[in-house]
């Protein structure tokens, strides 16, 4: 990720493009609008409470016409726009990949992981239509409503991934500018109908959720992991069928990979082209033992894949790209896996990258996968290993380790039961064990890591003291990190929390700690910044267990594998 320094100095570069978008911002409600005097109030009434109030009218009253009598109604008109707006940006992008005009080899990847991530927006944006059309009887208002806020929460992070890619050269800046304004257009537009959404679905929420169990508040040393098992310490409402694809030695999988030619396939990505589109069941991959040296890209239409290794110790998913290494690379596609389909699993894997400390951001793992969930795989690189991009993710059992930003994205993502440890980094390094990128109050994202392990590898305990190493630092305005009920080394510094850059984000971060435990949890000498705080009262850290935090939370019964929804 690039320091914030050089990213003011880009927008400082765009300074018109970023004035005309700003004027747009704030453009008045159109004059010649045919909206009815009733329908008038109720967009009026409802845009009030937006971060962003004429926009929102404007942008509603711009396909005038209908009658608006309701807060959904303001919605979906707002999701219309932004879905044009969307295809116009497209537009624009694909434009430039026709032309191929002043575009270096990394600005022309920049704009691919444009045109990828704006096909997703497009995506979200649909299946948020789909879901407010039924909303609130197609479903528990509560699962509901995380599916409606996890999509918009998606649509603002892609354009922000979107607009990173580009290098700091001129040139780049250039091309980057030209797609500057449609991109922070729905950005803007994203953000109003996300408050709008959370508006009408924070009610339904708090009615559906179930109550904070009772805490002995005198014994906050004493909370414990605590989940309804049946006799055999499952929980009770994983599914029959689920439980017996996690317990079961011997998976029955639909294809399998071997490097040996044993197997169907010889590599994961031709297993992965081959599997079929949209299925709803499913789909399990079997990945045998052996070191697979290849870049696989599980895209948004392959979804409910599973990938199930011999164990991580055995199935390796390799590479190398790296954007110090590679000329042509971005963070974003760097990836060794990339994992975007819906309802994606795996297990018994390991994903790693091996550019090393001194080829910056190299990813083994990006997952923008709604609903996905790992189980006892490892990821592995050093800066930017675990690229967690969006929507709702859970690890389990896992072990993620690196160096600077190691754990970075801004999906809504719970760890638990998980070893995090950080590695040796390159002389003058430091490490940071987390990133969160959330860029909106209202977005439903955040990084939690629950009972946890979080350490240094052998190389990095042996030089601890060279190397300064602390939970995170926030690499948004609204950066959301929680480090819960966690056994913390003294790799941590007492300090536990950096800078971004100077009092960047310090105000508007929500950094917290509960019931950690270990030489690194001392919170005594923690920093003072007005984000962060340690949390005192259990009720408060039930919000970000994985039953109050990951928005409709159910799902997970249906990945078979083992968890905790509460303390």
């Amino acid at each position: 990720m690039a320091s914030q320094t050089n990213k003011n100095l880009l927008f400082l570069f765009g300074f018109l493009v970023i004035t005309a978008i700003s004027v747009a911002g704030e453009s008045k409600p159109n004059k010649n609008t045919t909206l009815s005097a009733s329908s008038k109030a109720v967009v009026r009434s409802s845009c009030s409470s937006t971060p962003l109030p004429d926009l929102c009218y404007f942008a509603v009253a711009s396909i005038a016409g209908q009658n608006i009598t309701s807060q959904k109604d303001v919605i979906k008109a707002l999701l219309d726009v932004t879905a044009y707006a969307v295809k116009e940006s497209y537009s624009t992008v694909k434009g430039l990949l026709i032309t191929g005009i002043g575009l270096s080899p990394r600005a022309n990847t920049a704009v691919n992981d444009c045109v990828e991530n704006i096909e997703v927006t497009l995506e979200d944006l649909q299946g948020a239509a789909a879901k407010l059309l039924s909303y609130p009887n197609g479903g528990t208002g509560r699962n509901h409503a995380g599916d409606l806020k996890t999509l918009v929460s998606s649509a603002i992070t892609n354009q922000e991934s979107c607009l990173e890619g580009f290098s700091y050269d001129i040139a780049d800046m250039v091309i980057r500018s030209i797609i500057y304004t449609g991109e922070v257009y729905i950005q803007r537009l994203c953000g109003i109908a996300l408050a709008l959404i959370k508006n009408m679905t924070d009610t339904d929420i708090a009615n559906s959720r179930p109550k904070a169990r009772p805490f002995n508040k005198r014994k906050l040393e004493e909370a414990t992991m605590a989940a309804a098992t049946d006799k055999d310490g499952w929980p009770c409402w994983l599914s029959a069928d689920d439980r017996r694809l996690l317990q079961s030695k011997s998976v029955q999988p639909n294809v399998v990979v071997a490097a040996d030619g044993t197997g169907d396939f010889t590599t994961v990505g031709e297993a992965v082209e081959a599997a079929p589109k949209k299925r709803t069941e499913r789909y399990v991959i079997k990945i045998k033992a052996g070191v697979y040296r290849e870049n696989v890209n599980v895209p948004s239409n392959k979804m409910n894949l599973m990938f199930v290794g011999d164990g991580r110790t055995k199935t390796f998913i390799t590479g190398d790209r790296s954007v110090g290494g590679n000329e042509d690379m971005t963070t974003f596609r760097s990836a060794t896996v990339a994992a975007v389909g819906e309802g994606f699993m795996a297990r018994d894997i390991t994903f790693e990258n091996t550019a090393g400390p001194s080829n910056d951001q190299a990813v083994a793992l990006r997952v923008g996968s709604d609903k996905s969930a790992f189980y006892r795989c490892n990821i592995s690189a050093y800066q930017d290993t675990l690229y967690v991009h969006s929507k709702r993710q859970f690890f389990v059992k896992c072990h993620v380790s690196g160096t600077v930003d190691f754990i970075f994205g801004n999906a809504a993502v719970v760890f638990q039961d998980c070893d995090i440890h950080a590695r040796r980094p390159n002389p003058e390094q430091r490490n940071m064990v987390t990133a969160q990128g959330r860029t909106d109050p209202n977005q439903n994202t955040g990084i939690v890591i629950q009972n946890c392990r979080i350490g240094a590898t052998l190389d990095l305990r042996e030089a601890e003291d060279d190397f300064p190493t602390y939970l995170g630092r926030p690499w948004k305005r609204f950066s959301r990190t929680v480090v819960m009920q966690s056994d913390i080394s003294d790799v941590i510094r007492p300090e536990g929390w950096h800078l971004w850059n100077g009092n960047f984000a310090l105000d508007t971060l929500i950094y917290r700690e509960y019931a950690n435990r270990g030489p690194g949890a001392n919170t005594e000498f923690r920093v003072n910044w007005k984000g962060f705080e340690v949390i005192t009262d259990p009720e408060e850290a039930e919000e970000y267990t994985a039953d109050r935090f990951i928005d409709g939370a159910d799902w997970l019964s249906e990945t078979g594998f083992p968890f905790n929804l509460a303390l």
